[in-house]
């Protein structure tokens, strides 16, 4: 029983001249060899590394097409029986796997972008401060249950319900309150 490690990183780029030195027959000899391997265990080792990523289909996929790629760069040290060669691509596979868990270990995890949309920008302009200084006009003009109503859904953020709750009144009445609220805010600031 023979086993052929994988050869270290430094050695796995074959140097450009290498393939224009070898004679054609040879060259197509490595590449039939490479379609035969490729054909009779492609299958096998994707399901493999299905099984190993636990279903992520495109890692797996990527992780296969690695696998098969350094089979074409040692394509000439693979062992020549079917065998040995099926036991070296899993055995690549299996490493590939501990490399990319152990690659997504030390990364930081990713996240979202996040919309900055929201956040009001620094606006210095007059116009902001008049506009500013209308609205806290207007709502200063509420009546103080309409104001309540609106400090509590806007600024606050509380559902109906809770608003309800709290003042002991309807949901029908906080959802009336809450629309002639805004109305009279409109027409003040208009």
């Amino acid at each position: 029983m023979t086993c052929v490690q994988e050869p270290s990183t430094h050695d796995r780029e074959m140097p450009s001249t290498h393939y224009r030195e070898m004679p054609s027959t040879h060259y197509r000899e490595m590449g039939d060899r490479m379609t035969a391997l490729h054909a009779g265990h492609s299958r096998d080792v994707m399901r493999y590394l299905l099984v190993l990523t636990r279903g992520e289909r495109h890692t797996a996929e990527d992780l296969l097409q690695e696998t098969m790629l350094r089979a074409w760069r040692h394509i000439g040290v693979l062992p020549r029986d079917d065998e040995s060669a099926r036991r070296w691509l899993f055995t690549v596979a299996r490493r590939l796997v501990i490399d990319a868990v152990r690659m997504r270990r030390t990364r930081p995890a990713e996240i979202g972008l996040v919309d900055f949309t929201w956040i009001p920008g620094a606006d210095d302009t007059t116009a902001s401060a008049l506009a500013t200084h209308s609205m806290k006009h207007a709502f200063n003009r509420l009546s103080p249950a309409h104001r309540d109503i609106l400090s509590e859904v806007y600024l606050r953020g509380s559902s109906t319900e809770e608003i309800a709750e709290k003042f002991g009144l309807p949901v029908g009445t906080v959802k009336s309150r809450a629309h002639y609220a805004l109305r009279a805010l409109k027409t003040a600031l208009a």
